[in-house]
């Protein structure tokens, strides 16, 4: 599993600057940070050959010619002009992770990894990427400030992602796959939506809603990421091998700058797929899933209720046709817990996330504000609730939402997070030194370690590289190699012991060439 955010991007002294043209200079700044440190970042094009951004995993590929602009995502980047644009716009990071533009925004994707802690983990590294390019600008004499902001909404119509992406197996029916998760999808807000003021795509309607993203979503499935956002979406690209494998490309959700509420978002959203894998997912079906994720999303006292088409058979709320969506995540809670039970699932990583899910269920229901250590939008809605009761405000006061886009701002000392944090209001699970580590190292226990090694220590011959390939030439120069790594687990720490120790041996670019065909399939 891992995850990708896009960044809210401003430059409060020039407001006139494009968003991709700010975005490419963040990008740029990180590249210049990490090589003036003696870093590598091996400014490495991005192996496009390998990207499939309109197949559609109900059996069709969308024509280009009918494709919104912004899923064109397997070309490189272009000015207003169509020229390319010749400044880095994609870096491959010695974690393994890629730093890129996408479109009008920069996008850390984080790099694979097999657990939700670890998931967490390397998100979180990615907001401390962002934030050093965002202070490397700022360093810079004369130059404007770049601001970046780990939100989902500008409030001015326009949504930017922050996406998952889950490996399945490909034998698993797509059509299943989607009935089973669209009602946890709806539900699963409840524990990790991210706040926001204001409802509707515009913000002008007063109030508070619990997802930043959910107004945003007007189909159950599509292919579309940036217009008519679907809560499941098709999109076929494994980037692995595609007959064993498919990516489940996940869309609807908030970003997310607690370290519980991700972790816990991962988590739960791992088990629902392996109890859809195995069979024992609960069947329940809304009458209308977009407009029961919004009712929920409008409502922080969580008592909005949604129709279902069946009554659900379980939890307390057995029979029930109209539903809360703690009610639906509880149901998904109950049938987690049976099979975890059923098939023995005893690992620590499995049960602390099934231990927190009902916690954190069982603490919405009776006293939710108890939740303001862990979970962002229940920390957001009591911070502002306090200042609007304190200043007799109303919800559209500008001023919250002020306060809104401050809580998600990456600097210390301005974000409102960052001040919650600071204090000690806010449920920490990794100390920071682990988190600059996830900036410099891959995880050890998927390919990602030999793409970010070998980024790190090999950045010279490093030509070119995208989630499953790996382009390799000695010094730029002679014969190219192409490796695939079509399997997410070769490549780890322990399948290539040795191999990075000593980058600079007459021998090591040879035993690089050995390494990567031992692991992946070289032409």
């Amino acid at each position: 599993m891992g995850l990708e955010t896009e960044y809210g991007v401003h430059a409060p002294a020039n407001p006139g600057a494009g968003h991709s043209v700010l975005s490419v200079e963040v990008v740029n700044a990180y590249a210049d940070l990490v090589t003036s440190r003696g870093g590598s970042v091996a400014g490495t094009e991005w192996d496009y050959g390998e990207e499939s951004p309109l197949v559609d995993a109900r059996g069709w590929t969308l024509p280009r010619s009918v494709a919104h602009p912004t899923q064109l995502t397997d070309q490189p980047l272009t000015d207003d002009a169509g020229l390319p644009v010749h400044l880095l716009t994609n870096l491959v990071l010695p974690n393994g992770a890629r730093f890129y533009v996408d479109h009008a925004h920069p996008e850390y994707s984080s790099p694979e990894t097999t657990n939700p802690f670890d998931a967490m983990v390397w998100d979180q590294a990615g907001d401390l990427v962002a934030l050093a390019a965002s202070q490397r600008i700022a360093e810079a004499e004369g130059q404007p400030q770049v601001l970046l902001y780990k939100n989902n909404t500008d409030n001015k119509s326009v949504s930017y992602g922050a996406h998952e992406n889950y490996l399945v197996a490909r034998d698993l029916d797509f059509e299943e796959l989607a009935a089973r998760l669209i009602p946890f999808f709806v539900a699963r807000q409840v524990v990790c939506g991210a706040g926001r003021v204001g409802m509707g795509p515009t913000g002008r309607v007063p109030g508070f809603q619990i997802s930043q993203r959910a107004d945003f979503f007007e189909e159950q499935i599509g292919l579309e990421t940036t217009v008519r956002r679907p809560l499941v979406n098709t999109r076929d690209e494994p980037h692995a091998d595609a007959h064993r494998y498919r990516r489940l490309h996940v869309i609807i959700g908030d970003a997310n700058l607690s370290q519980y509420a991700t972790w816990l978002r991962c988590g739960m959203t791992a088990l629902v797929l392996s109890m859809i894998e195995l069979g024992t997912a609960p069947q329940i079906e809304l009458a209308d899933p977009v407009a029961a994720l919004q009712t929920i999303s409008h409502d922080p006292s969580l008592q909005a209720t949604v129709p279902l088409v069946r009554p659900l058979d379980s939890t307390g709320a057995a029979g029930a046709r109209v539903v809360t969506g703690l009610d639906l995540l509880e149901a998904y809670l109950v049938a987690a817990e049976a099979h975890v039970e059923r098939f023995g699932m005893s690992d620590p990583a499995t049960v602390d996330v099934l231990t927190a899910w009902r916690e954190s269920v069982q603490t919405l229901r009776t006293d939710p504000a108890a939740m303001a250590d862990r979970l962002d939008w229940v920390a957001k809605y009591q911070l502002l609730s306090g200042y609007r009761d304190r200043h007799g405000l109303d919800w559209d006061h500008p001023r919250l939402g002020m306060m809104d886009l401050q809580y998600a701002d990456l600097r210390p000392d301005r974000g409102l997070y960052q001040a919650l944090l600071r204090r000690g209001s806010i449920r920490r699970l990794v100390r920071d030194e682990d988190l600059r580590d996830a900036v410099a190292r891959p995880p050890r226990d998927t390919r990602a370690w030999v793409r970010g090694r070998t980024v790190e220590a090999y950045g010279r011959h490093v030509v070119g590289a995208s989630w499953d390939t790996l382009l390799v030439r000695r010094d730029g120069e002679g014969p190219l190699y192409r490796f695939h790594q079509r399997e997410p687990l070769a490549g780890s720490a322990t399948q290539i012991p040795g191999l990075f120790d000593e980058p600079g041996a007459d021998d090591a670019y040879d035993r690089l060439l050995e390494a990567l065909a031992h692991v992946q399939s070289p032409h």
